[in-house]
């Protein structure tokens, strides 16, 4: 036993197989775990397979597990965004109002202005367009928008996935921000509730807000806010608002070509803009079509129709003189209804046809003579004996200039400021047949002369009147006093400061063509002074009235038998006098009126429905060649009055008043001088009441100055104008209107 505990064992391999061991234990070559060297082929051939496959099957294992991993992390990274996502949401979200408080602000409230008839003038406001029911509106506007826009509007619930994947991947792939993946309702929760900036906060409220819309309102709803509401360039809000801008008509009426070009702005409405560049709007209004096809939204035909019959652009929005009436609107409306604080319409008293008329023809004169004559602009006052402006031209052309010369311009009047001269005298005891003597004369220091230096003796007021005597208006300014002349225009309408001095009688002192005419109303309308208005009513768009000007009767404020001298005086003007080329058919009256050197021309008449008056002249003060009140002015009251009188039942001026014998003179305050031979004796007024002078053989020097066709001779320290000499567009053109100050008697009086 202890030979064989101390005897040890080992195994061979390389012994002959018959030796035994006496125990009986021995092991052979095919006993080995790893095969030898000296194995058969056919052995070594069926391990090279088996350690094939195994080496496959590791590989297999190998390429499954990286992505197994690789599918696990991404669903680790993806909870966990998702949780971030959650955190950066309930964090933006809390510092958002309550959901319950959450409402749709109001839109900007939109004033739309319309005429007489019903016509739209204007719109005013933050949108510039009312308010347009989806149902209302070219079915081509929503379909346009939805197509290039917002394709699956209607399948989505307020963000979209897919445009939004979409988006992201062609931004990636092209290296910059191209495309936005933004829906229509989260572009209207961002313009009814955020800014601009392109934030995470912004962009995680946006989502938040559009979620909270698409569950308050139904998809039409949306779109309906959207296009009520988007940005479309050139100052246009709202889709009424653009199709006013650039085609001139309603959203009703839009074609499909108008409606892709409308699309195809909100893009970029500034840059994309046809009043900024037409070709990049049609081209993308192309792009605009061809999405319409895709989606069905059109036939070829239609498609092929509308890409061979672009949109056509309006010339300008902002060309039409009824943007002066609206702007006169606008200035007035705070102070009629105050702040507005929902759409309303203004029912004006303007009438559109008249206005176009008016229009037409300030145009069509300064086209034809403007450069021959050095005339740049004009302006026409039209108002009705109720004071009802019916018509007001402010200037050639809005769109270059929105300075409205009618309402804001400052002018000398010339010799049209000489009726209200006239009226104090014949307030004062004087009559149309009362006599003069038209003669050279002196007021100090002044001489004011009649055109061409003609004088024509012993004259009645009314041929004086009629053929614009100067002379003879200076002499009964100094007779009545200057005070008297002050207060019988201011009396009439006139608001602007007057001086009161003895050169007022030629209209030194300046005033607006709308005041000018609104004093002449009275002479119009038998003796009442009116309220001068623009507006007749003001409703809301539901149709409760705001505003209305009916009612409250106008004060007399000159005596019926001084009006119907006054009618007869101005006749004469028509019909024999300064203004003959303003007779029409119907009995009418007026004056005119030019400043120094032709820089203001003016006419002034009216018939019993109408009073009008009309300037011409430059911004910049610089004088005309040789146009008066007699030339263009007439000839544009002329044009405007026969249109706005065509088919009205002829009516007569208000008033009477028979002449005496031409033979008989008026023994009444007649300087005593003799006419006698020429040259005509020279009258020298120094103080109140002239007093008699002898004859003189020759006439006084006079000082450097222009006579003009109405018989304007103006003073030689009173020749300048309103202007202050700078060029389209004028914005303080004679400086702001003066009112005179009023007491609480003038108010009681009328005056």
């Amino acid at each position: 036993m202890a030979n064989r505990r101390d005897s040890r064992i080992e195994p061979s391999f390389e012994g002959p197989s018959q030796a035994k061991t006496s125990a009986g234990f021995s092991v052979s070559e095919e006993d080995r775990v790893v095969p030898g060297n000296r194995k058969s082929s056919a052995g070594r051939k069926a391990g090279k397979a088996k350690s094939s496959r195994r080496g496959r099957s590791r590989n297999r294992r190998g390429l499954f597990g990286a992505l197994g991993r690789l599918v696990y992390w991404c669903f680790v990274l993806c909870i966990w965004g998702g949780i971030a996502a959650a955190g950066i949401v309930v964090y933006y979200g809390a510092k958002m109002p309550a959901a319950t408080t959450w409402s749709i602000p109001d839109r900007a409230p939109n004033i739309k202005i319309v005429s007489a008839d019903g016509q739209l003038l204007a719109n005013r406001g933050m949108s510039g367009g009312e308010a347009v029911g989806l149902h209302e509106m070219s079915p081509y506007i929503p379909e346009a928008v939805i197509a290039i826009e917002d394709r699956r509007f209607y399948s989505h619930f307020g963000i979209d996935p897919i445009g939004l994947s979409r988006a992201m991947v062609t931004n990636v792939l092209g290296g910059h921000f191209s495309q936005g993946g933004s829906t229509l309702t989260q572009q209207l929760a961002k313009n009814l509730f955020l800014t601009p900036d392109r934030t995470l906060e912004r962009k995680v409220q946006e989502v938040l807000l559009a979620l909270w819309l698409e569950h308050k309102h139904t998809k039409d709803q949306i779109l309906e806010m959207y296009l009520n509401r988007v940005y479309f360039g050139s100052g246009a809000y709202g889709v009424e608002a653009a199709s006013r801008r650039y085609f001139g008509k309603s959203a009703r009426d839009v074609t499909l070509s108008e409606a892709a070009l409308l699309a195809g702005l909100l893009k970029a409405p500034s840059r994309l803009s046809p009043a900024r560049d037409p070709k990049a709007a049609e081209d993308r209004a192309q792009l605009v079509l061809a999405a319409m096809r895709d989606e069905g939204k059109i036939s070829a035909k239609e498609l092929t129709s509308a890409m061979s019959a672009p949109a056509t652009r309006a010339p300008s929005y902002w060309t039409g003189s009824e943007n002066y009436v609206a702007d006169t609107i606008m200035e007035e409306l705070p102070d009629l209804i105050g702040d507005v604080r929902g759409d309303i319409v203004i029912d004006s008293t303007v009438d559109l046809t008249l206005q176009k008329l008016a229009e037409q023809s300030i145009r069509r004169l300064i086209d034809e003579s403007g450069k021959k004559l050095n005339v740049s602009q004009g302006a026409l006052v039209s108002i009705d004996d109720s004071g009802a402006v019916r018509a007001m031209v402010g200037g050639y052309d809005y769109s270059t200039s929105q300075f409205d010369r009618a309402s804001e311009a400052r002018r000398q009047p010339g010799s049209a400021f000489k009726p209200f001269v006239y009226m104090a005298a014949l307030e004062a005891g004087r009559t149309p047949d009362s006599v003069r003597n038209d003669a050279p004369i002196k007021i100090g220091k002044w001489t004011p002369d009649n055109y061409g230096g003609k004088y024509f003796g012993k004259v009645t007021l009314a041929t004086a009147l009629a053929k614009s005597l100067n002379s003879v208006a200076a002499q009964l300014t100094m007779e009545v006093g200057p005070d008297a002349v002050v207060e019988a225009a201011h009396r009439m309408g006139i608001q602007s400061e007057l001086q009161a001095n003895t050169s007022i009688a030629l209209g030194t002192s300046e005033v607006t063509p709308l005041e000018l005419t609104s004093a002449y109303v009275p002479f119009a309308n038998g003796g009442y002074k009116p309220d001068i208005h623009f507006i007749r009513r003001i409703t809301t768009t539901e149709g409760k009235v705001l505003y209305d000007a009916s009612g409250g009767g106008a004060p007399r404020v000159v005596k019926p038998e001084i009006v119907g001298m006054m009618n007869s005086m101005m006749t004469g003007t028509v019909e024999i006098g300064t203004a003959k080329k303003a007779a029409f058919a119907w009995p009418s009256a007026g004056k005119t009126g030019t400043s120094q050197n032709s820089r203001d021309a003016w006419f002034v008449g009216y018939t019993a429905n109408l009073t009008t008056g009309v300037w011409f002249g430059n911004d910049d003060g610089s004088a005309m060649k040789k146009v008066t009140g007699g030339a263009l002015p007439a000839q544009a009251w002329h044009e405007f009055m026969v249109a706005a009188h065509e088919g009205v039942p002829v009516r007569p001026l208000p008033g009477t008043w028979k002449s005496t014998p031409s033979d008989t003179i008026v023994p009444d305050d007649i300087p005593s001088a003799d006419a006698g031979p020429a040259p005509v004796p020279q009258a020298s007024v120094g103080q109140p009441q002239p007093a008699a002078q002898t004859p003189s053989p020759a006439r006084p020097a006079r000082p450097a100055q222009t006579v003009d066709a109405d018989g304007l001779d103006m003073p030689g320290d009173g020749g300048t104008t309103a202007s202050v000499g700078h060029p389209v567009p004028p914005g303080d053109v004679g400086g702001p209107t003066k009112k005179r100050q009023t007491s609480i008697l003038d108010i009681l009086t009328g005056g």
